[in-house]
């Protein structure tokens, strides 16, 4: 995957803790995952892998991945005491750790979060300079950033689907940056990942919805992760 870089990103975000891969890039992968889950959190499983499985605890990758998934922005004080505070959420959380998954980017994590209405599996990598990479979502390759606007349909694997999603949204003046479709079998239900530089209009996003083939729709909006 080609990732084109702003001097902005190689300086890194404004934060809390020792490292944009270790603390920053976290914060962001599991404030991606909550609005995945489009409900409030409250439990959470928390694998690491490979170098993070390491360093984790030293470099604060626990209190931040906590932190995220109370949708606590890389700059918010409270990173340092999130533990406390997800305890006045009502949040639970285990962190378990996996030290030579050599399919792996050296820092990848993997949260299966849970609320009371849903729940979500996502696998994300954090490349350095708070960038991130949204590697799978429940099982389907993925491969966003989580910075621009993202639209993931699950549907029916019928033939026509990806032009015609792209018709669509080209009727709504959006160019499409990046486009991944995985399916777990022929026939099966795929998933698509569009990462767009423009919003959806409301209408057509709930004609999206509307069609019969759609088995679901999540639209995360540009914002600041």
């Amino acid at each position: 995957m080609v990732e084109r870089s702003s001097v902005f990103d190689m300086i890194g975000p404004v934060m809390i803790g020792p490292s944009s891969s270790h603390t920053a890039g976290v914060v962001r992968i599991a404030r991606a995952t909550i609005r995945l889950l489009r409900s409030k959190p409250k439990n959470a499983i928390v694998t690491f892998y490979n170098s993070f499985a390491t360093t984790y605890q030293g470099h604060g990758s626990d209190l931040a991945v906590v932190a995220g998934l109370l949708d606590f922005k890389t700059d918010d004080n409270r990173i340092k005491h999130s533990f406390e505070h997800a305890k006045k959420a009502g949040l639970t959380y285990q962190f378990k750790s996996v030290t030579n998954a050599s399919l792996y980017h050296p820092n990848t994590i993997r949260i299966k979060l849970e609320s009371e209405e849903a729940a979500v599996e996502v696998l994300g990598e954090s490349l350095g300079g708070g960038m991130i990479n949204i590697a799978e979502v429940n099982g389907y390759s993925a491969n966003f950033s989580a910075r621009l606007h993202t639209l993931i349909i699950t549907a029916k694997d019928i033939k026509g689907t990806i032009a015609f999603v792209s018709s669509v949204l080209t009727q709504d003046d959006c160019n499409i940056a990046t486009m991944t479709v995985s399916r777990k079998g022929k026939n099966d239900i795929a998933c698509h990942i569009i990462e767009m530089d423009s919003g959806l209009n409301p209408i057509t996003l709930e004609y999206l919805k509307s069609l019969s083939w759609v088995e679901d729709i999540i639209y995360i909006p540009d914002i600041d992760l």
